[in-house]
């Protein structure tokens, strides 16, 4: 059960060792001398663990020789790879914060974020199909003219001014005896995570080394990893959940062996589960059903049996279930966000749990507090909004997102926005979002309530559920619909989606007044759906009521 510490106090988290005087990079790669012969990175770029330290120490020689220096920070948008994986290692080192920035994210998002931190520098890949990213930083410079130097991953054939190819980069130079590296202290900004930003673009979120180092430890054993672990990072490794929850930098610290995975399709990521053989893999809940529509095409190894990890949203029970009836894999859900909250469910809870529940909190210290909308404590078992602090969790942003003062209490609590509840046994239930919340006619809809439900119908392969303004609820209710394409044809309509709530038992007023059919659903960080987006493709393309038959009417 987590510990009371009464606030946030840095100096209690050392004193009982949470927080310990220690470096990111020297945790992750402290197996380099005693077990240097080990795999650390396995599939089409192996290393051992010892090759790791060594590939780090060039890159670090390297960027210093670019006239990289402490304490500047560099945006790291990288696919995942080993040169992510040394980049970001060597940068940690020399006390040059990575900001480490999801693939997808383009100008609009990275602007704000760079204007706040200034970073000196940009790691990302060359064009690649439509998208240009070499050209995309020479737009940010324009706003930010510290951003002097862009390293580019491929593509070196075509580069510009202040562009340098990040391989050569990183390994031109031979490691010297006097490692290259400035001193950081454990208390200092080891990295940036950005927020996932469905509220406003992505905030930097500071997490220092000793911090960090506590979160990843203790996930770690939580996910049972060790020496023999294989850990497939099927999902970006710029994110906190594929980064260090516990991810890659805690299977790493833990002695054992990654997998990092490029972006591809399902039979790709089958491909990996068969060749290198994962005993940990880190799964949104779309790639998850996904996973469970193609395994009856292509069966995996049953002597496989991998720890498959979920978390980015919620998972629906029956998903959930099918996930050891269907693949025989192990399920473990989680919860958490950038800013610090880690919450698993347990190897050894029973499958009635781990498929009702998002876990409870890894580490020790971290106080989990449910609110209503007075702002004080609900009783037990009730829903309210989550609130969070402890040795986990930062107290304020980074830039100028630091000024949001209204998302941190005055006695240390992240105000999460994410609406919970908490069984008897301290596992935490994700219901919704305090914002995703729509009033009609003063009755209150948890979209989460009405998305787990249609996301079962056998004709809708995704969906969100949305407000928009109503002339006479106030507020209406849009299921915005990805059809499954094996419908065959068949129609998906506004009353056959009602209907089917009807006979699901769903109360008549969370039945959806419009629906809108989508080719996909706008996401953000690792597959999260972008509810923000969603709601200006409603807002700009418009729901046309549907005439209802009377029987499925909510009137």
């Amino acid at each position: 059960m987590p510990v009371e510490t009464d606030g946030a106090s840095p100096a209690l988290y050392r004193a009982r060792g949470w927080w310990r005087p220690e470096r990111l990079d020297e945790l992750v790669l402290r197996h380099a001398a005693g077990a240097g012969d080990r795999p650390a990175v396995v599939g089409a770029q192996a290393l051992t663990h010892a090759g790791l330290a060594s590939a780090v120490d060039a890159a670090a020689q390297g960027l210093t020789d670019l006239g990289l220096k402490a304490p500047r920070p560099v945006l790291v948008q990288l696919p995942n790879s080993v040169e992510l994986l040394a980049l970001t290692l060597a940068l940690l080192r020399m006390g040059c914060p990575p900001i480490l920035a999801h693939p997808a994210l383009r100008r609009h998002e990275l602007l704000p974020v760079v204007a706040d931190l200034a970073p000196v520098a940009a790691a990302v890949p060359a064009r690649s199909g439509a998208f240009d990213h070499p050209e995309m930083v020479r737009e940010l410079r324009h706003h930010q003219s510290a951003l002097a130097t862009t390293l580019v991953l491929g593509g070196s054939e075509a580069l510009g001014p202040g562009e340098v190819d990040l391989q050569e980069a990183l390994g031109a130079a031979a490691p010297s005896a006097q490692r290259p590296t400035h001193r950081t202290q454990a208390g200092d900004t080891a990295l940036y995570f950005l927020s996932s930003g469905t509220t406003g673009p992505p905030k930097p979120v500071p997490r220092t080394h000793e911090a960090l180092g506590f979160v990843l430890r203790h996930a770690s054993v939580v996910a049972g990893l060790g020496p023999e672990s294989v850990y497939l990072a099927a999902l970006p490794a710029t994110h906190c959940f594929t980064c260090a929850y516990p991810g890659v930098l805690g299977t790493l610290a833990s002695g054992g062996a990654v997998a990092l995975a490029a972006e591809g399709d399902v039979e790709l990521l089958l491909d990996l589960f068969e060749s290198v053989r994962p005993t940990h893999c880190a799964l949104v809940p779309a790639l998850v059903e996904q996973l469970l529509e193609y395994a009856p095409l292509r069966p995996v190894p049953r002597d496989l049996k991998p720890v498959i990890q979920v978390g980015g949203a919620r998972l629906d029970p029956v998903t959930a279930g099918r996930v050891r009836t269907e693949l025989g894999w192990r399920l473990q859900q989680g919860y958490g966000m950038s800013e610090g909250l880690v919450c698993f469910t347990r190897l050894d809870d029973p499958d009635e749990v781990v498929v009702a529940v998002q876990g409870r909190p890894v580490a020790p210290g971290d106080e989990l507090l449910v609110v209503g909308e007075d702002g004080r404590p609900v009783p037990a078992g009730e829903e309210g909004e989550l609130w969070v602090r402890g040795p986990s969790v930062i107290t304020a942003y980074a830039g100028r997102a630091e000024r949001e003062t209204g998302r941190f209490g005055p006695e240390g609590h992240y105000r999460t926005g994410d609406l919970v509840r908490m069984t008897p046994d301290g596992n935490v239930v994700v219901t919704g979002r305090l914002k995703d919340v729509i009033n009609r006619a003063g009755e209150k809809i948890p979209a989460d309530d009405v998305e787990a439900l249609l996301v079962r119908h056998p004709l809708v392969r995704a969906v969100a559920v949305v407000g928009f303004p109503h002339q006479i609820y106030g507020e209406g209710t849009c299921a915005v619909v990805v059809p499954d394409p094996s419908a065959d044809g068949q129609p998906l309509t506004l009353w056959r989606l009602r209907r089917y709530l009807t006979e699901q038992g769903l109360a008549p007023y969370k039945l959806p007044d419009r629906l809108l059919l989508a080719e996909e659903l706008p996401r953000v960080g690792v597959g999260k759906v972008d509810k923000a987006a969603v709601r200006r493709l409603v807002e700009g393309r418009g729901c046309p009521p549907e005439p209802l038959p009377s029987a499925v009417s909510s009137d």
